[in-house]
């Protein structure tokens, strides 16, 4: 038996506070060998991020410490080492690959000073060496056209390209381990799945151990060779991926295998209303160039969209970031100008100035995809989910309106006893479920959902597709549900409208489109989405 290049034995990570220590992570276990891939899973909180920033000593507080345990890689125990040993570590030996790329690089610098800094830092190269390193390694990660991408800012590159460039600073200096922190978690399906694809590749090509950081056990599967299940700190169950998928013994590792969203959309009578018509709708945003700023060409965001909501009917637009998703649904809440017809329940909307639409917004909700991002720390929840209320001047008293912001709450399935916290004291899922109580406490008939699962863990996930569909059938709602997680599309849907740049490339009933897609480009998302065996095709491209 070879001695595994990393150990961590009897690991506790606690912060102190109020005088006492509060544990993170208690006196957790686990090995990996050389060219081995081993995933952390668990829910948001569960301690696999501040298990891993602890091998390279990177925890983010101050009074962040170690009461138990020791890191042992290549036979050295990290934690007695100090600051000097760690940076050589650091960059060399074991490099890390962040969840977010676009505040993990630098946006004031371009891709090559980034990639190259490391080069010339850790590697001693000099600045012509360095720039042929950076090619090699851009190009070993799959940057097409590897030599124009040089001179670019990250906010020029796509999701997809600032994750293969943040995979080739780490590649830089090739590391025995790398440390993977929820990669793909922000991508599409499509991106997703040409990442993970990569890593497989780069980790066999080069030989280099792997700690993968995820939430979703359909990727565990696709990438590694062992996992360690976490919760509230703990370890609760290790073993080979086969075997621990196969056969589960924690119930929290059952809960989780059991937790993608199920179920079908309510069904929809053939005579419903329809309740939003638009379409053909453009939204052509201007390219100006030179000094005097000319227009020379259009980003065509939505070229030619239509696309009908029914009362108690979602409509989910699917398709990768950059697709005109979004901006098709803000057109239609009239939050973006566009050309084109919008009508909503049979009047015509799109040529009423704000003071004109103001009224109808009760009627016209959205909930948006970050739950942190979306509600305002400085407002208690009653005050968050009251404020479409008092915007609207209902007239109603306080009494009165903390009332209906009970109801709101309950109907969410929140306890209207909190309605005095504000958002930090709640979990993601549970600040999703006030920004919901927020778009139904104005009883509106039309609710755009944008991304509303995407920054949640999977058993949370279902949660919210439960209650969306819930909520639906108690208050005869109309969804506009804008996703590219095809299997929340697929449990919330009847009908789906895909979108490729800016345009419709199919669409048909949700049983019909998911049994028989007629396009590559809709079939190459479903591959990547449920994990068939024929990812790509021409029509998905980076």
């Amino acid at each position: 038996m070879t001695e595994p290049l990393l150990s961590v034995q009897d690991l506790s990570v606690a912060f102190r506070q109020g005088g006492r220590d509060m544990l993170a992570v208690d006196r957790i276990s686990f090995d990996i060998k050389a060219g081995e891939t081993v995933a952390l899973v668990g829910e948001s909180g569960s301690g696999k991020s501040v298990s891993a920033l602890s091998v390279l000593k990177l925890l983010p507080y101050p009074s962040a410490h170690h009461p138990s345990g020791r890191i042992v890689f290549k036979g050295k125990d990290l934690i007695a080492a100090d600051e000097n040993e760690m940076r050589r570590v650091r960059g060399n030996d074991v490099t890390m690959v962040f969840q977010e790329p676009m505040t993990s690089l630098n946006p004031l610098h371009t891709i090559e000073r980034q990639v190259g800094e490391i080069l010339r830092l850790h590697r001693g190269l000099s600045e012509r060496a360095a720039r042929t390193r950076t090619l090699e390694l851009l190009e070993l990660v799959g940057i097409r056209d590897a030599e124009s991408r040089l001179g670019a800012y990250p906010h020029q590159l796509s999701g997809g390209q600032r994750q293969r460039v943040m995979i080739a600073m780490s590649l830089a200096n090739e590391p025995d381990l790398l440390i993977a922190d929820e990669p793909t978690t922000a991508l599409d399906v499509t991106v997703q799945a040409q990442i993970l694809k990569l890593l497989a590749d780069l980790k066999s090509r080069l030989g280099m151990a792997m700690l993968f950081i995820t939430h979703d056990l359909g990727i565990v599967r696709k990438v590694a060779d062992r996992v360690c299940v976490m919760l509230e700190g703990k370890i609760v169950e290790q073993g080979a991926v086969a075997d621990v998928f196969a056969n589960p013994r924690h119930p929290y590792t059952k809960r989780l295998l059991a937790a993608e969203p199920k179920g079908r959309a309510n069904p929809v009578p053939s005579n419903a209303p329809v309740i939003v018509e638009a379409g053909p709708i453009k939204v052509w945003f201007p390219i100006k160039r030179g000094f005097l700023r000319r227009t020379v060409g259009h980003v065509k965001a939505v070229d030619g969209v239509s696309v009908r909501v029914r009362r108690g009917e979602t409509v989910g637009v699917v398709g990768e970031s950059g697709s005109g998703k979004t901006t098709l649904g803000l057109a239609i809440l009239r939050l973006v100008a566009s050309e084109g017809p919008v009508v909503f329940l049979g009047n015509r909307i799109d040529g009423l100035r704000a003071k004109e639409i103001r009224p109808m917004r009760k009627d016209l909700q959205v909930v948006f995809q970050d739950p942190y991002g979306s509600l305002s720390p400085r407002m208690s929840v009653a005050e968050i989910v009251e404020e479409g209320l008092l915007v609207q001047n209902r007239g109603l008293s306080y009494a009165e309106r903390r009332n209906v912001v009970a109801r709101a709450l309950h109907d969410v399935g929140l306890d209207p006893a909190t309605m005095d916290r504000y958002p930090h004291e709640f979990s993601g899922g549970q600040r999703q479920r006030i920004a919901i109580a927020r778009a139904i406490a104005l009883e509106p008939q039309f609710i755009m959902l944008d991304e509303p699962t995407s920054a949640l863990d999977m058993s949370v996930q279902a949660q919210i597709v439960e209650l969306l569909r819930d909520l639906q059938k108690r208050r005869d709602l109309a969804y506009m549900f804008i996703s590219h997680d095809l299997k929340v599309v697929r449990a919330l849907a009847n009908h789906v409208v895909v979108m490729q740049d800016g345009k419709i490339v199919e669409e048909g009933s949700a049983e019909s489109i998911f049994a028989s897609p007629r396009t590559d480009y809709t079939r190459a998302l479903f591959a990547a989405a449920f994990n068939l065996e024929t990812v790509g095709s021409s029509a998905v491209r980076e």
